[in-house]
C-alpha cells in the first residue's frame, strides 16, 4: 500500500474542541479560586487513536480507543491537593476541585510546593508542526501489517514463524492553564508500524524486529522496508557462538546506544539529584564525557517525537546545554527538584525533550573499522542497571568484530562495567542517528568492556 494514498489532516479543531477545554480548565481555576485556594493549575488531555494487530496474515486485535482525563492541583499557601477525573460535566468538574481542596488542607507543609514563578511561563507558543491527523481506516491499518509481514516471511527460507506485525495511529491534545494567567494547549500525533518475526537453522531460533515511527505518516518508512529490515535483522542472529571472558572494545549499535544515554538522563534527573540517589550527585562542572562531547536539549524540532512549546507546568521550553566539552553543565529540573536545590526550573517538569549527542561523522562502517575488534552488541536483557552507583551489568547479543568486518553472531553474554568509566571511555559516536524517539543519538564505541560468557 503506499502511504501517500491515504489522507493526512493537519487541521485539530476538526479532531478536538479545543476551545471547550479552556473553557473546562479555566472554569477549574475560578473554582479553586472561590473555594479559597491560593493558587492552582489544571490540565485537560484527550487522545483518540487506532490500533490493529495481525499474525500469520491473521487479524488479531483492532483497538479503538479514545481516552480523557482532566486533572486540578490546588495550593492553600504551602499545602498542596490534587485530583482527576475522566468526566467533563460541571457536575464531576465542581466535585473534583472541591476534593483537591479538601486534600490540601489536611496535607503538611512543604516549603518548596508551589506553581513555576510566573515570569517562567511560556509567552510564545510556536506552532512546531506536532499534529498529523492520519485518516486510516481499520481495513487500511489491516493491509499495511499483513503487507509487512508477508515481506518479512517471504524475504527467507528460514523466517519459520512471526510475533506479528501493527500498526497504530493516536492524535491527542494537551490544555494546561494556571493561576498566573497561563493558558496553553497544543495538539500532536503518533503513528507506528513494526513487525517482529522468528527464523530457525537446526536447533538455533532467534527473533527480531523492525519499527518505524513519526508524528506524519508520510514520513513513515514504507511497510515493504519494515518487513525486510525485520527479517534480516532476525536471520543475521541465527546460529549464533558462545564467548569466553575477556576484555573487549564495544559497540552499542543506535537504537541500544539510546539506553546508555537514557541513564545519564536519569542521572541527571533533578528528583535523582536531590535524593543523593545518582552516581552523578553534585556533579555539576565536572568531567563526565570525553572534552569533544556535547549533549543537548532541543525541544522546538520541527515535527520531532519528543518537541514541546512548554512543560507540564506552563514553562517555556529552550535550547540548552547538558554537557559541554564533556562537562556537565545543567541537571533536568522541574520547579519543586529546583527549588530543592536551590536552583531554576530548567522545562523539564513531564520529562526532557530531543536530546541529542554529537557524532563523530563515522558512518556505521567506518565505525567498525575505528574499532577493528571487538563486539557490535544489537540487544541487551534484563534490569541490571544501578543509578545510584553507577554499576552496570546486562545480558546482550550481537556480532563478533575483526578486521573491521563482522565475522558472526554472539549471543548469551553479559557486558560489565560502570556507566562512569563507560561515559569517560567513550571513543566515538557514529552518524548513525536514531531519530526513532526524544533521545537521539548513533551507535557508541566504549573502548574496554568485560564480557562475562563462558
Amino acid at each position: 500500500m503506499n502511504l501517500t494514498s491515504i489522507p493526512v489532516d493537519t487541521n485539530a479543531e476538526s479532531q478536538f474542541d479545543v476551545e471547550r477545554f479552556q473553557e473546562i480548565v479555566t472554569d477549574m481555576l475560578a473554582e479553586a479560586k472561590r473555594l479559597g485556594a491560593s493558587a492552582a493549575e489544571a490540565g485537560v488531555s484527550v487522545e483518540a487513536g487506532l490500533s490493529v494487530n495481525v499474525r500469520l496474515g491473521e487479524v488479531e486485535t483492532i483497538e479503538h480507543n479514545r481516552d480523557k482525563g482532566l486533572g486540578v492541583t490546588v495550593y492553600f499557601g504551602n499545602r498542596k491537593g490534587s485530583a482527576s477525573t475522566s468526566d467533563f460535566s460541571p457536575q464531576a468538574i465542581r466535585e473534583s476541585v472541591k476534593a483537591a481542596c479538601d486534600i490540601a488542607r489536611y496535607t503538611e507543609e512543604d516549603q518548596y510546593a508551589g506553581l513555576a514563578d510566573a515570569e517562567q511561563m511560556a509567552t510564545d507558543i510556536p506552532d512546531l508542526d506536532l499534529y498529523h491527523h492520519w485518516s486510516l481506516s481499520a481495513e487500511q491499518a489491516i493491509e499495511l501489517a499483513k503487507e509487512s509481514e508477508d515481506v518479512a516471511r517471504a524475504y527467507d527460507e528460514r523466517i519459520s514463524n512471526s510475533e506479528g506485525a501493527g500498526v497504530s495511529s493516536h492524535d491527542g491534545v494537551r490544555v494546561y492553564g494556571n493561576s498566573h494567567g497561563f493558558l496553553g494547549s497544543y495538539p500532536s500525533s503518533r503513528h507506528s508500524l513494526g513487525v517482529t518475526v522468528i527464523a530457525q537453522s537446526g536447533d538455533s531460533m532467534q527473533r527480531d524486529h523492525w519499527y518505524t515511527i513519526s508524528r506524519d505518516p508520510m514520513q513513515l518508512e514504507s511497510a515493504e522496508s519494515v518487513g525486510q529490515r525485520a527479517a534480516l535483522r532476525t536471520v543475521r542472529r541465527l546460529d549464533g557462538r558462545k564467548l569466553s571472558t575477556c576484555q573487549l572494545p564495544v559497540i552499542f549499535e543506535a537504537d541500544v546506544a539510546r539506553g546508555l544515554l537514557g541513564h545519564f538522563l536519569r542521572a541527571a534527573n533533578g528528583t535523582a539529584q536531590y535524593r543523593k540517589a545518582s552516581f552523578l550527585t553534585d556533579h555539576l562542572e565536572q568531567a563526565i564525557f570525553p572534552e569533544r562531547f556535547y549533549i543537548d536539549e532541543r525541544p522546538h524540532l520541527k515535527g520531532a517525537l519528543g518537541s514541546a512549546p512548554f512543560d507540564n507546568e506552563g514553562v517555556a521550553t529552550y535550547p540548552r546545554d547538558l554537557i559541554r566539552d564533556g562537562l556537565m553543565k545543567s541537571y533536568i529540573l522541574d520547579s519543586y527538584s529546583a527549588r530543592r536545590l536551590g536552583m531554576q526550573t530548567t522545562g523539564n517538569a513531564g520529562g526532557s525533550h530531543n536530546i541529542y549527542i554529537s557524532n563523530d561523522e563515522l558512518n556505521a562502517e567506518q565505525l567498525l573499522n575505528k574499532m577493528d575488534k571487538g563486539i557490535l552488541v544489537t540487544e541487551v536483557m534484563g534490569q541490571g542497571v544501578n543509578i545510584v552507583t553507577g554499576d552496570y551489568s546486562r545480558g546482550a547479543s550481537g556480532f563478533w568484530v575483526e578486521n573491521g568486518e563482522l565475522q558472526y553472531p554472539v549471543e548469551e553474554f553479559t557486558l560489565a562495567g560502570n556507566l562512569k568509566d563507560m561515559y569517560m571511555n567513550l571513543q566515538a559516536v557514529g552518524s548513525d542517528v536514531d531519530i526513532r524517539g526524544n533521545i537521539c543519538t548513533g551507535s557508541w564505541l566504549i573502548e574496554n568492556m568485560t564480557i562475562a560468557g563462558e
